[in-house]
C-alpha cells in the first residue's frame, strides 16, 4: 500500500548534469532518515548539456525521483510552477539545484513550519558568493523589497523554502515572481518566518545569473507593490491620481479663466497646455481605474477566487474541516 507523500522537493534544473548525482545523493540522505514519505521533483528547464540524460538515468535508479522535462528553457519562476503542479506533498521545500543550498538544512525548515508558519524562508546568514557581484546587491534589493512591500527578511533570493500546499495553490506564478514569494503568500494571509541555513560554494559550472537580475527584480518589485497594495482595488490608486490631476486641471483653468476676464491674453500661456495635459490625464487614469476594477472581478470570479482567506472554522470551540 502506498503511503501519501509528506514532502515534495521541488529543484528547478538547468545545465547542472555535474551537481546532480551528488544532489539526489544528499537529499536521500537527508530525508530517508526522517521515515516520512517524500518525493524528489526535478524540473530540466530546457538545459543544453545532458541534464535531461542524467536524470532520465536516476530516475531509473530512484523511486522517489519524478523528473519533469520541460520541452524549452521557460526560466526560473516558471520551473518552480511546473515542479509545484507536479508535488503532491502536504509540505513542499524547494531548493536550487547547484548545491549551494545545503540539503541537510530541509529538516531544518520543516521543523519550523511544524510550529504553525505557513511559509519558511531559509537566511543565507554567512553566503558563499563574490562580495561585489552578488552580496552587495542582494543586500540593497532584500532591503529595499522590504520596506516596500512590509515583509521584512534578509534574504528574498535564497531558493530554499518550504511551503503548505495550501498556500502554493492560492498563489499563480507569473513571469519572473519566484523571488517574491514570500509576498505573495502573504497577500493570501499566511504567516512567514525564516531561518538560518548553510550556504555552500558553487562547485560545478558557473552562475546563470548576472547583474541584469537586479533590474529585473526592481521590475518586477513594482508589479508586486501594486499587487500587494491594490490587488482588490485598482481604483484607489488610478482613481486617486486621475482625481489628483482633475482638480489640478481645474485650478489652473479657473486661474486662466479670472485672467481672462480681466482682459488678458491667455492663448501662448503655458499653464494652458498644462490645465489640457492635466485634464486627459486625469480623465485616462480615472478610466484605468474603472476598467481596472472590472478586470480584477473577472480574475476573481472566473477563477472563483475569493478575495478573502479563511484559516479556520471553529464549532462549538473546536475547529472543523
Amino acid at each position: 500500500m502506498t503511503l501519501p507523500i509528506e514532502i515534495s522537493v521541488v529543484v528547478p534544473v538547468y545545465n547542472e548534469e555535474e551537481s546532480l548525482p551528488e544532489l539526489v545523493k544528499q537529499l536521500l540522505q537527508a530525508l530517508r532518515p526522517t521515515d516520512k514519505a517524500f518525493e524528489l521533483v526535478l524540473v530540466n528547464d530546457g538545459s543544453t548539456d545532458r541534464s535531461a540524460d542524467v536524470l532520465a538515468r536516476l530516475s531509473a535508479e530512484v523511486p522517489e525521483l519524478v523528473c519533469v522535462i520541460l520541452r524549452k528553457n521557460y526560466g526560473q519562476t516558471a520551473a518552480m510552477a511546473a515542479g509545484f503542479d507536479s508535488a503532491s506533498g502536504e509540505v513542499i521545500v524547494s531548493l536550487d539545484g547547484d548545491l549551494q543550498n545545503d540539503p541537510a538544512d530541509i529538516t531544518l525548515l520543516i521543523n519550523k513550519l511544524g510550529e504553525g508558519y505557513d511559509l519558511v524562508s531559509g537566511w543565507r546568514y554567512q553566503r558563499k558568493d563574490a562580495a561585489i557581484l552578488r552580496k552587495l546587491p542582494s543586500k540593497i534589493a532584500n532591503r529595499l523589497i522590504g520596506q516596500v512591500t512590509g515583509v521584512r527578511l534578509h534574504d528574498y533570493g535564497c531558493s530554499l523554502k518550504a511551503y503548505r500546499r495550501e498556500v502554493l495553490s492560492d498563489m499563480r506564478l507569473y513571469g519572473e515572481l519566484h523571488r517574491f514569494l514570500p509576498v505573495l503568500a502573504n497577500i493570501e494571509g499566511a504567516r512567514i518566518t525564516e531561518v538560518k541555513v548553510n550556504h555552500r560554494a558553487r562547485q560545478y559550472g558557473n552562475s546563470n545569473y548576472g547583474i541584469d537580475r537586479t533590474f529585473r527584480v526592481l521590475m518586477d518589485l513594482l508589479t508586486v507593490w501594486f499587487m500587494n497594495r491594490f490587488l482588490t482595488r485598482p481604483m484607489y490608486v488610478f482613481g486617486f491620481g486621475g482625481m489628483v490631476a482633475i482638480a489640478g486641471s481645474f485650478i489652473v483653468s479657473a486661474y486662466l479663466f479670472t485672467l481672462k476676464l480681466y482682459g488678458q491674453d491667455i492663448g501662448n500661456r503655458p499653464l494652458l497646455i498644462l490645465a489640457l495635459v492635466l485634464g486627459l490625464a486625469g480623465v485616462q487614469l480615472f478610466c484605468f481605474g474603472l476598467l481596472g476594477e472590472l478586470q480584477i472581478r473577472t480574475y476573481h470570479e472566473s477563477q472563483g477566487r475569493p478575495i478573502y482567506r479563511i484559516r479556520a472554522t471553529l464549532r462549538g470551540g473546536r475547529p472543523t474541516v
